[in-house]
């Protein structure tokens, strides 16, 4: 292992503690995208409760998310997680509307949820845990911490199987729902369901984060190895004139 291979020990433990916090809540877009995903679920229970309209309150449920958007993009702030909602809920609505039953709007969701969570223990299993692919480029390490840190590979493992295995939780009670309770007990639930786990998730993530060794800024090295290559080539130059 080389001098670059070595995560820097420089950086004090608050500091590590202080990036990895501003890294998860880019990565998952704290409060306000924590909005944009429960805003249309409790728009659409909300009213279906209310009058048991599902063209209606799909109809607003798509409405909402589509302004979200629109508010992103006029505040020029990053929409990905806004235009994922959309996507969401359209997906939400084109089900209950083909199949007439409004439980199906959330049906969509719950399997992205379980495939997510099944996603998360199988490529940990495969040795590449997914929340390292997610958090790698935003910590700037990209995939060094699979050759070249191991402890932070551990740490994104951990992450992982937690991960993991609150969605599968989250999905064992929210099946049996979808089959036996009806659409307003299902929504609320699905709603009282979307930040608590979704936080405790986000909170063992920056556990072992910050446990874990500093990441290796890959980008600050190649930006250095450029810079090395330059000078060589300055000095090289500045050899062949003196000849």
């Amino acid at each position: 292992m080389t001098s670059l291979d070595k995560p820097t020990e420089e950086t004090s433990a608050d500091d590590a503690r202080a990036v990895t916090e501003a890294a998860l809540f880019e990565a998952f877009g704290g409060v306000r995208g924590m909005v944009e995903t429960v805003l249309p679920g409790l728009l659409f229970v909300t009213i279906f409760t209310i009058n048991k309209d599902l063209h209606l309150s799909a109809i607003a449920a798509l409405a909402v998310s589509l302004v979200l958007v629109v508010v992103r993009l006029v505040t020029k702030d990053t929409v990905k997680h806004a235009f994922s909602g959309v996507f969401g809920v359209a997906f939400g609505v084109v089900f209950a509307m083909m199949t007439g039953n409004a439980k199906d709007f959330y049906l969509p969701g719950m399997l992205y949820t379980l495939g997510l969570g099944l996603a998360y223990i199988v490529t940990t299993l495969c040795g590449v845990p997914l929340i390292g692919l997610i958090l790698g480029p935003v910590f700037k390490e990209n995939l060094s911490w699979r050759t070249r840190n191991p402890g932070r590979k551990k740490a994104y493992a951990k992450a992982s199987y937690a991960w993991g295995t609150i969605l599968l939780a989250k999905c064992a009670i929210l099946f049996p729902l979808y089959w036996w309770a009806d659409t307003t007990q299902l929504g609320w639930v699905l709603v009282a369901l979307k930040i608590p786990p979704f936080l405790l998730a986000v909170y063992l993530t920056w556990v072992f984060l910050a446990k874990a060794p500093a990441p290796i800024d890959v980008f600050a090295e190649m930006e250095a190895e450029e810079k090395a290559a330059e000078e060589r080539e300055r000095q090289a130059a500045a050899r062949s004139a003196e000849q």
